[in-house]
């Protein structure tokens, strides 16, 4: 098949999976467009099969605002035609859900048939979405679309209570690619970032409110006190300068490291003995499900999608949102005791291979199957 995909090309959980789609099926032999502003993060090498198009926003005075929608509505009618591309996968309902609909129409009207796939992730429905602005468009942009597909069956239900959908919704979860956590990193590196004695605890968001910032640091404080520790916080945000200033006045900072955007997470990783993820709320957790793969146990709020992906009292704890209290018992009840800690990290991997690509890319592949029989019966 030849598929356009449309991302957000940053390091936020959409676009990451996005991009791990789109190489996993170019190895699988489909030929994959990914049409956006910028080249995606991780797509490192492209290929015969692995394409990107830059959309390009003229800027002119009239427009306080530059269309964006517009520009990538034009762009996806010109790439359909240049590359005879047969189906548009979508990523976030608005505005790229929006952009594919208006350029099916304007193919249509030229007698090209394209269907799309729409894959809801999370902030497009519950926070974007959910907003009386932009609601009748996410609505309006979801039930045009051949297929919609949720990275959880959380989101699922948030979806079917916020809009009015008359699609049914297909429930594919995020993966990873377990090979890529098979580390040969030696112990003397993790000495780099803490001393022997001390456990790791790591934190990976683009530090937003949701994510919860001040809880990390705060749990972080409380684990401390009981074992020697360090903590990694990986990620930038509006809240980084504000976590930064609460380590100062807990008197923590020289504990703390920020490292902002790393190309190193699987290093981190590797060498972590704790994740903290203590969200407002997760349409799925990606970060989480990283972590595990790395065997890294997980100490989460029970929120959205992360009961999906942590499993309590195996692959980590779950805990209610603002629990700061629950969370670092639980947290130091695992770190104390060396056994337990050893067998969670061996939980944390076993729980990440039900996510693993092999198995989650197939379902897409018969998605788009099924869209384009469907598509071509109707039209």
């Amino acid at each position: 098949m030849k598929i356009g995909i449309v991302c957000y090309p940053t390091f936020g959980g959409s676009g990451v999976v996005a991009t791990e789609l789109g190489l996993e099926l170019s190895k699988r032999g489909h030929e994959i467009h990914f049409i956006t502003y910028s080249q995606p993060v991780r797509l490192e090498l492209l290929s015969n099969n692995l394409h990107f198009h830059e959309v390009h926003v003229p800027e002119y005075p009239l427009f306080h605002y530059q269309p964006y929608e517009l520009a990538l509505s034009s762009k996806l009618v010109d790439m359909v035609k240049l590359h005879d591309i047969q189906l548009l996968h979508v990523h976030y309902a608005i505005p790229h859900a929006y952009a594919a609909y208006m350029a099916q129409q304007m193919l249509l009207d030229e007698g090209i048939h394209v269907p799309i796939v729409t894959t809801l992730h999370g902030t497009d429905i519950t926070l974007v979405g959910s907003h009386p602005f932009y609601k009748p468009a996410v609505t309006f942009s979801i039930n045009k679309s051949d297929a919609v597909t949720s990275v959880s069956d959380s989101l699922k239900k948030d979806t079917m209570r916020l809009f009015n959908i008359e699609k049914d919704i297909h429930v594919v979860p995020n993966f990873i690619d377990l090979e890529k956590y098979q580390h040969s990193f030696t112990d003397c590196q993790r000495e780099m970032m803490a001393n022997e004695d001390e456990r790791i605890i790591t934190h990976i968001s683009n530090m937003r409110e949701v994510k919860q910032i001040p809880d990390v640091i705060k749990i972080f404080y409380n684990i401390q006190k009981e074992i020697p520790a360090k903590l990694m916080m990986v990620g930038e945000g509006p809240e980084k300068e504000s976590a930064e200033r609460l380590t100062r006045e807990l008197g923590i900072s020289d504990r703390v490291v920020f490292f902002g955007n790393s190309s190193e997470i699987d290093r981190i990783l590797c060498f972590s003995d704790l994740f903290l993820l203590p969200s407002q709320t997760e349409s799925f957790g990606l970060a989480a499900l990283e972590a595990m793969a790395s065997g890294v146990p997980v100490i989460s709020t029970n929120t959205g999608g992360l009961p999906e992906v942590n499993e309590d009292g195996f692959s980590g704890y779950l805990s209610d949102v603002n629990a700061v209290k629950d969370m670092s018992a639980n947290a130091i009840k695992i770190l104390k005791n060396i056994e337990m800690l050893n067998q969670f990290k061996v939980n944390a991997k076993v729980q990440s291979q039900k996510f693993d690509l092999h198995s989650i890319v197939p379902m897409y592949e018969a998605i788009y199957k099924e869209t384009l029989k469907n598509f071509l019966v109707i039209n």
